[in-house]
C-alpha cells in the first residue's frame, strides 16, 4: 500500500477550522435556523476515513487471533497499513482510563501527529454513570467525570466528546439541561457535544434531531449507522440525521467474502448521508478477533467508501 498518496490532516489547520465550525454552528442555532442542509460540515475532514476504536478492541487489549497491538502504535498502523487517518476514540480504548496521566495523553497525540493522523472524538463509555439521574449525587458524579474526559478530549485536541445514552428514556428537562451543562463547559475548550443515536434512542427516528434541537447549542449529531431498532426506522432516521452531522460512525457488522452485508444496506446508507450533504468524516466501526481478517474487511469498507464517494462526486459535476 502506498502511504504516499495520503494526505496527512494538519493538526493546526484541523482545530482551526473546527473552532470556526462550531461557531458557526452556536451561531445558526441562536438564529433558529440550524437544521439546514449539511450545517456541521468540516472541509478539512470531507472524504477523510478512519475508524473508530472500539473496531480494534480485541487487538488493544491483547484478546485477538494473530497480532496484537497497543494504543500508541494505532496511529502508525493506520496511516501506513490501513491507509486511513482518522481516529475516533472510546474511553474503553485508553488504558485505565480513570486514572490516565498526562503523560500517556501527550504520547497519544505525538504519535497521532508523527503519523499524520488525527483524534477527532471522544466517546465517553464509562460504565454507570447517569447524567440523567433525578438523584442530584448520582447525576453529579456523572457530570463531574464527562467534566474530566472533556478536558482529556481537549488535550488529546479532539473537536468532538460523546456522552453514552441510556437504555431508558430518560427525564427529557433534566437531559437537556445535564447536556447543556457539558456543551457549556465544552465549549471554552473547543470541544463540541455530540448526539448519537443509541440505547433510548434506536427505536425513534427523530430522537437525535430533537435532542440536538433541545440542547440548542454547541451540539451536533453523531449518526451511526448501525444502531436503529430496524430497517425501517434506520433509514428513515438517517434522512432525519445526517443533515445535522458533524461525522458518522460507519458500522458494518458481519460481512461477507466480497463485503457482502445481509443485515442492512450499506450503499443505501452511504447515499442517504451524501444527499444530505455529508461528506465525512466517515468513521469505520467494524470489529473482528482475527488480525488479519480485521484489517481486509476494514480495507474492503474503506475501498467501498472511496468507490462510492468518487461515483457520487462524478455525478455532481457532470
Amino acid at each position: 500500500m502506498n502511504a504516499t498518496t495520503i494526505r496527512p490532516i494538519n493538526r493546526r489547520t484541523f482545530l482551526k477550522t473546527s473552532a470556526l465550525g462550531a461557531s458557526l454552528f452556536v451561531s445558526i442555532s441562536q438564529n433558529g435556523s440550524g437544521f439546514g442542509k449539511s450545517s456541521q460540515r468540516v472541509p478539512e475532514l470531507e472524504g477523510a476515513i478512519g475508524i473508530v476504536t472500539a473496531s480494534a478492541q480485541a487487538q488493544l487489549t491483547r484478546r485477538a487471533k494473530g497480532r496484537n497491538f497497543f494504543l500508541l502504535e494505532l496511529p502508525k498502523i493506520l496511516r501506513e497499513e490501513l491507509d486511513m487517518t482518522v481516529i475516533d476514540l472510546n474511553t474503553s480504548s485508553i488504558p485505565d482510563f480513570a486514572k490516565v496521566e498526562r503523560s500517556y495523553l501527550d504520547k497519544l497525540r505525538k504519535a497521532a501527529d508523527k503519523a499524520g493522523c488525527v483524534i477527532t472524538n471522544l466517546k465517553m463509555n464509562q460504565p454507570g454513570l447517569d447524567m440523567n439521574s433525578r438523584e442530584k449525587t448520582v447525576r453529579e458524579k456523572a457530570l463531574v467525570e464527562y467534566k474530566r474526559s472533556i478536558d482529556i478530549a481537549s488535550h488529546l485536541g479532539c473537536r468532538w466528546a460523546r456522552p453514552l445514552p441510556r437504555k431508558n428514556k430518560p427525564d427529557w428537562e433534566i437531559h437537556v439541561a445535564s447536556y447543556r451543562e457539558l456543551c457549556d463547559y465544552a465549549a471554552p475548550r473547543k470541544v463540541q457535544l455530540l448526539v448519537e443515536n443509541y440505547g433510548w434512542m434506536q427505536a425513534d427516528t427523530n430522537s437525535v434531531v430533537e435532542l440536538v434541537k433541545a440542547i440548542g447549542e454547541n451540539v451536533a449529531a453523531g449518526v451511526d449507522t448501525g444502531n436503529w431498532d430496524s430497517n425501517e426506522i434506520r433509514y428513515e432516521g438517517l434522512k432525519q440525521s445526517f443533515p445535522i452531522a458533524a461525522t458518522c460512525d460507519f458500522k458494518a457488522r458481519t460481512l461477507g467474502q466480497n463485503g457482502e452485508h445481509p443485515l442492512y444496506n450499506l450503499r443505501k446508507c452511504f447515499d442517504i448521508a451524501w444527499t444530505s450533504g455529508f461528506r465525512g468524516p466517515w468513521c469505520l466501526e467494524h470489529g473482528n478477533t482475527d488480525t488479519k481478517s480485521l484489517f481486509r474487511e476494514l480495507g474492503m469498507l474503506r475501498d467501498m467508501l472511496r468507490k462510492w464517494t468518487a461515483e457520487a462526486t462524478s455525478k455532481e459535476t457532470e
